[in-house]
């Protein structure tokens, strides 16, 4: 499987079934045969997670076809619009979602015991970055995410970073809490896993409370942890918080079962990092990027500094610029999909941040949210942000103040019924921790949870900000 699978034995399990390597490979083999047969350059695929899906990401690399991961929660505007940049030939999907293109040629194709359909789609031949493998697309608050071409090297230069640098941790029992379609789960909770010989338990994201990429019921998705005792886990950080709120008002503590919960996508912050871990939660912090095939950095045990994203894994190199923006290579993108501009050898993260002493990688804010207040102090929001963040009552948190006397925030709580009054005192403790001038002075309750549905974040967590402030410019104090 050209380093794809390697090892013999179970590979993934669904809750029903254990699917081999070897079932898996012939599976997957005889999609590519298929995709081959039909001159397909470039697979779509439009799926929750499944057996299915790993067998259809398998065949595209045996058959070289680009495949384009498509998110469930993509509007249709965004999915026209996906389908069409990447110049997609073939769609491949349930039933259900296939009827959205009643026009198209359908065939039907079973894989792994699911019922999809082929769909035909009139993709215009198109010129890629040499060597694109796949094609993950941001999603954002307008119907036109931006497409990364990820260089199939590159990807595979991850995957085995990953399996090198949690060899001491002997993981051999993965869970897939995040849709494949987010580059995150795709790379190191599948392509590692499987890479190093472990076994990948796919459930339907329903079954581990995940509805959609931002509606996340905790009480469910423990359920499922305790039932399936995986070694290891990905979280973003609301998806953490709320586990470590759930666990601590129920009494109870996280399976003794696991080894290594990587949480990335937004800062974590201190506090909810100890939370979780008082909690038998072993959340360690990561950082990583699109344009470098995901995850750069991990906190690991027995390498760990809490309040980091961790050092550099094998794969990666990282150097900070004058101006302070970390800068990244050792497994760079292909290209942006339809801009001809070259990757540099050293790609700017956008994000600034130190290197400290030990290794670690401290990341402080995305360059360009620099906040400059009327008063002439510089401020990261993502910095007051993770403050916020770090009182249990508040699971997410945007802070604006460009060019105004004081900070303000949009605010939604961790729980639905939570009152103006315990916001306020969750405000109250976070400002305690702040210096004066980066203290919130104002704040308003969010009309929507911040996620790829209602506009207000991407499929990793992180705030649309230019959507929330439109959403929200009326009820903030300062003026538009």
């Amino acid at each position: 499987m050209s380093g794809l699978l390697l090892g013999h034995g179970a590979a993934v399990e669904d809750g029903r079934q254990t699917w081999t390597r070897e079932a898996l490979e012939s599976a997957a083999r005889g999609l590519a045969r298929r995709l081959q047969g039909e001159g397909t350059r470039v697979l779509a695929t439009l799926m929750d997670n499944s057996p299915a899906w790993v067998i259809a990401d398998l065949a595209a690399a045996l058959a070289e076809v680009v495949h384009v991961p498509l998110p469930l929660f993509f509007t249709p505007e965004q999915l026209g619009h996906a389908l069409q940049a990447a110049a997609v030939d073939t769609l491949l999907a349930p039933g259900e979602l296939a009827a959205r293109w009643p026009q198209a040629p359908a065939h039907p194709c079973e894989l792994a015991g699911q019922a999809l359909v082929c769909l035909r789609l009139p993709g215009a031949p198109l010129e890629l970055p040499a060597g694109t493998a796949k094609i993950t697309f941001t999603s954002g608050s307008t119907g036109a995410p931006k497409g990364v071409c990820l260089d199939g090297a590159a990807l595979q230069r991850v995957a085995a970073g990953l399996v090198q640098a949690m060899a001491p941790l002997d993981i051999r029992r993965h869970l897939c809490a995040l849709p494949f379609a987010v580059l995150l789960e795709n790379i190191a909770g599948l392509m590692a896993p499987l890479r190093r010989g472990a076994t990948c338990v796919v459930l339907p994201l329903a079954e581990l409370g995940l509805t959609g990429s931002s509606s996340f019921d905790a009480a469910r998705f423990h359920a499922a942890v305790v039932a399936q005792r995986p070694d290891s886990l990905i979280l973003l950080p609301q998806m953490l918080r709320a586990w470590a709120v759930y666990l601590l008002q129920s009494g109870q503590c996280a399976p003794t079962s696991l080894k290594l919960v990587a949480v990335g996508g937004a800062a974590v912050g201190t506090r909810l990092l100890a939370d979780a871990r008082e909690l038998g939660i072993p959340a360690h912090e990561g950082y990583g990027l699109s344009e470098a095939a995901s995850v750069q950095t991990l906190n690991l045990p027995g390498a760990d500094c809490p309040g980091s994203a961790g050092r550099p894994l094998p794969h990666a190199r990282l150097r900070v610029a004058a101006d302070g923006e970390i800068e990244v290579a050792g497994s760079l993108f292909a290209g942006y999909l339809r801009d001809p501009t070259p990757v540099p050898q050293w790609w700017p993260s956008g994000d600034l941040g130190r290197i400290d002493a030990d290794g670690f990688v401290h990341i402080s804010g995305r360059k360009k949210h620099l906040l400059i207040t009327a008063f002439g102090r510089n401020i990261s929001p993502e910095w007051v942000e993770t403050a916020l963040r770090g009182e249990p009552a508040i699971a997410q948190a945007v802070v604006f103040g460009d060019g105004q006397p004081a900070l303000s925030a949009v605010l939604w709580p961790s729980q639905p019924r939570a009152d103006d009054a315990e916001l306020q005192a969750a405000v109250d403790a976070a400002n305690t921790q702040l210096p004066d001038y980066a203290r919130i002075q104002s704040w308003v309750r969010a009309r929507a949870a911040f996620g790829p549905e209602t506009g207000l974040a991407t499929a990793n967590g992180r705030p649309q900000r230019p959507a929330i402030w439109d959403r929200h410019a009326d009820a903030l104090a300062c003026p538009a």
